[in-house]
Formats: C-alpha cells, sequence, structure tokens
C-alpha cells in the first residue's frame, strides 16, 4: 500500500480521531448537512475543533460566551452544550440567511433557549454589548472576517474579565502568514493580530498550527491577565 499523500493523511487522521474521542451526534451532523442543502460555505469548525471548545468552556468553567461569527450554529451549539444552567451565549452574524439556518440547528440542538443570535455587523453589535453592559463574558471565540481580527480582539478586552480565554481561529492560513508581501487582507489582518497582541500586556497568548479535514492552518488562544 503506497504512503498517503499529507492532505489524504490529515484527512483520515482526523476522521480516525474525531470518530473516536469528538463524540458527533445527530444534531450535529444534521446542522452540517442542512447548512450545506441551505448553500453555505463549508468553513465551520472541524468536529475535534468543536469538542475543543466544548472542553475548553467546560474546563473555564464559562457561565457567558460570546461567539463572533455564527454561520450554521455548527460550533455555537458545540459552545452552548458547554453551559451550566442559567449559562448565556450570545453569538454574532452579519448574514440573516446564515443566522436563520442557524436558528434552525441551534433549536433542534435542544439549546435554543440559552442563544442570542444577534444579526448585523460585528463590529456594531459588539458596540452594543458594551452599551448594554453585557459583560464580562468567560470565553470568547473569534471566527469571522479575518482582516477585522485585531478590532475583534480589541473588543474581547472591553467585553472580558481577569481569567477570560479568547480563541481567534484560521490564523496560519496555510502558512501565507509569513508573506509580509501578500495582498489578501485575510492575512494583512492575521498579521496586524500577532503584531498587536506581541505588545498588548493584558493578553497572554500563543498559537498551534493545526492539520485535518480543514487543511493546514491554526489557531491563537489567549489569556486575559
Amino acid at each position: 500500500m503506497g504512503k498517503a499523500a499529507p492532505q489524504d493523511l490529515w484527512i483520515e487522521v482526523d476522521r480516525y480521531i474525531s470518530g473516536h474521542l469528538a463524540g458527533e451526534d445527530a444534531a450535529l451532523i444534521a446542522a452540517l448537512e442542512s447548512s450545506a442543502a441551505a448553500g453555505l460555505p463549508p468553513i465551520e469548525v472541524s468536529p475535534n475543533a468543536g469538542k475543543f471548545l466544548h472542553l475548553l468552556a467546560l474546563l473555564r468553567g464559562a457561565r457567558r460566551i460570546l461567539e463572533v461569527g455564527t454561520l450554521g450554529g455548527y460550533s455555537t451549539i458545540w459552545l452552548a452544550r458547554a453551559l451550566p444552567a442559567g449559562g448565556r451565549l450570545v453569538t454574532l452574524e452579519l448574514d440573516p440567511h446564515h443566522a436563520e439556518v442557524a436558528r434552525a440547528n441551534i433549536a433542534r440542538a435542544g439549546v435554543g433557549e440559552l442563544v442570542d443570535i444577534r444579526v448585523g455587523p460585528a463590529l456594531e453589535s459588539l458596540a452594543g454589548l458594551e452599551r448594554e453592559g453585557a459583560a464580562p463574558f468567560d470565553l470568547i471565540f473569534i471566527d469571522a472576517d479575518k482582516q477585522s481580527n485585531p478590532e475583534y480582539v480589541g473588543w474581547a478586552l472591553k467585553l472580558s474579565q481577569s481569567g477570560t480565554i479568547v480563541v481567534v481561529d484560521n490564523v496560519v492560513r496555510d502558512g501565507a502568514i509569513i508573506d509580509a508581501n501578500d495582498p489578501d487582507p485575510a492575512i494583512q489582518g492575521t498579521r496586524r493580530l500577532y503584531e498587536m497582541l506581541a505588545i498588548e500586556p493584558r493578553l497572554s497568548a500563543t498559537a498551534l498550527q493545526t492539520v485535518g479535514c480543514k487543511g493546514y492552518d491554526g489557531f491563537v488562544m489567549a489569556l486575559v491577565k
């Protein structure tokens, strides 16, 4: 048997791990299927990443979670399932169609009463949360337009407290982040994020590279001091 190509091998290993440990159930699978049927792009987190977020919320003991970028609600379900009684998750989505699909998926998963979906530009929604006094959040997951990542993290600081965990997805971009001349706004926004994190005294951060069914990428995890 010939050796699998790296991408094929990553996918096979991802499926092996997911099959043993992720615990993806019918509601999560249905969320993926309905999102695909509704024409949403297949850019949600992997099952393994969803389980990671779920465990991270449990480890933090998160009672209030903020998500920037709902898409079809797949990661939202993973996060909401980690909330204790009385917990709350606010998720921000720009596209009304995406939000409609997510709302149905989240309700089907049985966590609709825990989730507040807000539709509109995330920066406006974040300002609204500050005006409402919705902070502090215990865990903040950022998975939206990458060129705005520094601004989202800036708002995360305003809406956090000491001990809040901030996770930012897709921060390796197939390795393109090391090319300072790449004109892609997503690359430039991600590079600005790293520059911000390097000098922000209120955050202690690292980034991990990942491979799997979503290709070669990675995430930032930061702790609010």
